[in-house]
């Protein structure tokens, strides 16, 4: 047996017995730590910010919730001065300030009314208090399950939800407007002055973008597809025999997936949307069954935010008042209204709910509402 001092890093007999035993204590003090920490969240429960983070999860993997909704969802519950994913700037946390380290369940409705009131203060818009409320309600209710925490109530029901202002009286381009739009992105107008040295094959591209530009505006006016709608839609969903097209598919927060309403709909070709999609199946290159109808140069699908900003100078430089891109939705919508019934206008929008569609329909008008007026206000005949 050899002698002497061990060298380091090895272990006698002795050595190790006393390692062995620092190693146990060690894991008995994890241990004796880990049942503190149980014990303690066991007895304060769940706090807000770890409910938020499990009300999220099931938005995402029970609920299904579109990206862009939970993108949204996730901004707001957001911790103070998290950095937007795009920009230089930053989450205010309002929500995750207010009750982030908070036990969940000793949350009152006393502390949601004056976190609410506080943002009336603040000159936050009743439509912005709502929206957190909204929020904060619905987690709130989902902690209320029994296979969640059980809360014995959702303290934001007994808050008072803030009066919003009516919608704005629907406004929307004429038939003709939409083509003084699509001419003017047709004819390069809303790039601007361009460069004077560009090659041949740049300019042709350019005049195909431009064309493709024209079609798409025609197209959102004429079938009231969003824009998440529009740029997802593919060759194989135009049946040119029938005039029909099958709307099943959406981009939303740069993920593609199901509609809004998670349902396909059949949408009857105009006239005018039919010629704008035959003369983009002319353009000699993706057209297969699987290409994007509205495509890059590469084939790929378009950025959403560069068609708005498209849109806006083509939209200026043809002199009109500035209305949003969805506003050509609403003329879809509207135009149609004056010649159809509630029940064709929903399912042509593809609303889930036929209060949406009543706001196209108020604006309809009649003849036959005239001719009641006008017979409720005429004169009593004068007797001979």
């Amino acid at each position: 047996m050899r002698r002497g001092r061990v060298p380091e890093g090895y272990f006698d007999e002795k050595r190790a017995t006393v390692r062995v035993a620092e190693l146990i204590a060690e894991h008995d003090e994890q241990e004796r730590a880990i049942e503190a920490g149980e014990r303690d969240r066991r007895e304060r429960g769940v706090t807000f910010r770890e409910l938020a983070a499990e009300w999220l999860e099931h938005l995402q993997h029970e609920r299904g919730a579109k990206p862009s909704t939970l993108s949204d969802y996730r901004y707001m519950l957001a911790e103070p001065g998290t950095p937007h994913r795009r920009g230089k700037g930053k989450s205010p946390g309002t929500i995750m300030a207010a009750f982030g380290d908070r036990p969940a369940a000793k949350i009152t409705t006393k502390d949601v009314s004056g976190f609410l009131r506080k943002l009336d203060s603040q000159g936050v818009s009743p439509r912005s208090v709502n929206k957190n409320r909204q929020v904060l309600s619905a987690m709130f209710g989902f902690a209320c399950r029994a296979d969640t925490h059980s809360l014995p109530s959702n303290p934001v029901t007994g808050t008072t939800k803030r009066r919003e202002p009516p919608a704005a009286v629907l406004d929307f381009y004429e038939p003709e407007e939409v083509e003084m739009i699509a001419s003017a992105a047709a004819a390069g107008s809303h790039r601007g002055k361009q460069p004077e040295n560009l090659s041949p094959d740049e300019i042709e591209w350019r005049a195909r973008e431009d064309a493709q530009d024209g079609e798409l505006f025609r197209l959102a006016a004429y079938t009231g597809l969003r824009l998440g709608e529009l740029i997802a839609l593919r060759w194989e969903d135009i049946d040119f025999d029938t005039r029909r097209m099958v709307v099943h598919r959406a981009v939303s927060a740069g993920i593609e997936g199901p509609t809004k309403s998670w349902q396909a709909r059949f949408l009857p070709l105009a006239d005018l949307a039919a010629e704008a999609l035959m003369r983009l199946k002319t353009r000699g290159d993706y057209t297969e069954r699987d290409d994007y109808v509205f495509c890059s140069r590469l084939g790929r699908r378009l950025d959403p935010s560069a068609v708005r900003r498209r849109y806006k100078a083509a939209r200026d430089a043809a002199g009109l008042r500035p209305l949003r891109f969805h506003a050509l939705r609403h003329a879809a919508g509207s135009l149609i209204a004056r010649h159809a019934d509630a029940r064709f206008v929903q399912e042509f929008l593809g609303h889930s709910r036929i209060t949406t569609t009543e706001r196209y329909m108020h604006a309809k008008a009649r003849p036959e509402d005239l001719e009641r007026v006008n017979l409720a206000f005429a004169p009593a005949p004068v007797a001979e």
